[in-house]
């Protein structure tokens, strides 16, 4: 039974009143998963009524595994002069570009490591390349972590590098090396790593700038709940600012393979509760997006009746993750499935979340997703 407290703040969510830090903190400790899921659910109906849910069709292109940063968490990154460090030849990445578009895709998510001596002209080299070859797809490149590394690299000022990447290509930004923006977690496992105000100030000055970005968390490791808290809360006050960020992800850490393998890791019920609590703090997000690369099919497809409203990408080719030892794949058509089991329509959508599809000229199966009731879920903790 879940107490009277914690059904008034879901009350209160739901009808539009702003989760405070205090309240978050007590229903990521609650244990009633189903109430917060509905609760995230309802909220999700709030902001997007619409009869389909969306996903997107890109690959993840690690255009090199060579990081001069030490994570503890990271099972992929290689240091310089590692045997089994590599950056891509062109070719190679070319080839990748065209298997994304043969498959329907329309954009990249490049990124990498933190690299000692590929200079900015490099970079911006790398990204007319691509773009004289594939004018019509799309960059999502370049982590904070990695633009943060660009300045002291060319020691030339953030905004500069930003505006000289967005001149050679650059589309938007994704959110990686967030894990929690707390630099009490940052400092404890990392080193040589952008700290928190760097990494927001990166995605700052590129709203500022007009462009757009997605945010994320990486949870279940030495942080605190309230730690949890903070990280959301640092995103809220940036997007109040600047209305930048156009989704969250957030997704459990995966110790495998990494220094930090004996945290036991964290299971489904708290993956959805987290993502939960997330869409209802995060107020000002207009998506959010499912991990199902992280959680498989089934929790994936879970996470649009708690607080998704976006599968997220095909994701044809994922390292860093897979590196860990958490290897999930979908096709198209299991992810399609995945959002029509659930009544809603599958649309496919850009970086952006402009939807790229014909609406179908079927209706909506007779299981409308805006009155699934969830069930009482029983999943691993």
């Amino acid at each position: 039974m879940t107490d009277a407290s914690i059904q008034q703040i879901l009350a209160d969510t739901v009808s539009g009143q702003r989760l405070s830090n205090a309240d978050a903190e007590r229903l990521l400790a609650a244990r009633d998963l189903a109430s917060i899921g509905r609760a995230a659910n309802a909220v999700t109906q709030r902001l997007h009524p619409e009869p389909y849910r969306t996903y997107n069709i890109d690959r993840n292109i690690n255009y090199t595994n060579v990081c001069t940063a030490v994570c503890d968490f990271c099972a992929f990154y290689r240091p310089p002069k590692h045997a089994e460090g590599y950056v891509l030849d062109r070719d190679v990445l070319f080839k990748k570009i065209e298997e994304t578009v043969a498959l329907g895709g329309d954009q990249i998510l490049m990124q990498g490591g933190l690299h000692p001596t590929l200079t900015l002209e490099w970079y911006e080299d790398l990204l007319r390349d691509i773009k004289a070859h594939f004018p019509e797809v799309n960059i999502h490149g370049f982590s904070p972590p990695e633009i943060h590394h660009f300045t002291k690299v060319s020691k030339r000022p953030l905004r500069e590098v930003l505006e000289r990447l967005a001149r050679a290509g650059l589309g938007s930004l994704p959110g990686g090396g967030g894990e929690i923006l707390v630099d009490r977690v940052r400092q404890a496992m990392t080193r040589g790593k952008v700290l928190t105000d760097d990494w927001l100030e990166v995605h700052r000055q590129w709203h500022l700038l007009g462009g757009k970005s997605t945010a994320t968390m990486m949870y279940g490791h030495i942080e605190t709940l309230a730690e949890r808290v903070e990280h959301l809360d640092r995103l809220r006050q940036l997007q109040d600012e600047t209305g930048g960020f156009t989704a969250f992800i957030c997704w459990s850490f995966q110790p495998d393979h990494t220094e930090m393998d004996d945290i036991p890791p964290t299971g489904a019920f708290e993956y959805l509760k987290t993502q939960a609590v997330a869409r209802m703090y995060l107020d000002n997000f207009p998506n959010i997006q499912s991990s199902w690369v992280t959680q498989g099919r089934e929790i994936g497809q879970l996470a649009l009746l708690f607080g998704a409203n976006d599968m997220g990408s095909l994701m044809i080719e994922e390292n860093v993750v897979s590196a860990a030892g958490t290897v999930h794949h979908l096709t198209l058509d299991e992810m399609k499935s995945a959002i029509s089991e659930l009544g809603w329509i599958p649309r496919r959508r850009n970086v952006f979340y402009e939807v790229l599809d014909d609406a179908p000229t079927v209706g909506m199966s007779a299981t409308l997703a805006a009155g699934f009731d969830l069930p009482v879920v029983s999943v691993a903790t």
